[in-house]
């Protein structure tokens, strides 16, 4: 282990959320005027995110009175208070890029649905061995001789 890796395991925080592009957040980050700090939300939805470790960041965009807006935060940054991940959003591309091109409904991007809700309802089990006695047809044949004999034994 060596230093580099030890400083950076102190500086890192230790809950972050698992960000993933298309996943809509709200991020509250610090702001200083002059000799006052404030927290300023930023809320959006991320079209990237780079990098590991220590220098992991993520760009939000949002679209303010027809006018789209791009933020890059790293994730691990004392300036950033905390990250509420607002919904997650199901797309098939790491970086977003193509959404700087569509307004409105355009713009959409599904909710990505938890597995659980997702899964169909628990089928009865069937035997496999009464589906091949039902034949194709599902009715049931008669079995040889043989087939009896192999099944006593």
């Amino acid at each position: 282990m060596n230093v580099i890796d030890e400083l950076e395991r102190e500086q890192q925080k230790e809950s972050v959320p698992a960000l993933r592009p298309g996943d809509t957040v709200r991020v509250h980050a610090k702001v200083v005027e002059g000799t006052r700090e404030r927290i300023q939300v930023f809320e959006g939805l991320v079209i990237r995110v780079t990098g590991g470790g220590l220098r992991r960041n993520f760009t939000v965009r949002r679209v303010t009175h027809g006018v789209g807006v791009e933020r890059t935060f790293l994730l691990h940054s004392p300036r950033i208070d905390k990250i509420d991940v607002v919904r997650h959003g199901e797309v098939r591309q790491a970086r977003l890029y193509y959404l700087r091109g569509k307004v409105g409904k355009e713009a959409r991007i599904r909710e990505r649905r938890a597995k659980e809700l997702a899964a169909p309802a628990a089928v009865e089990a069937v035997e496999p061995s009464a589906t091949k006695a039902a034949g194709r047809r599902g009715r049931a044949r008669a079995k040889s001789p043989a087939e009896e004999s192999a099944e006593e034994s």
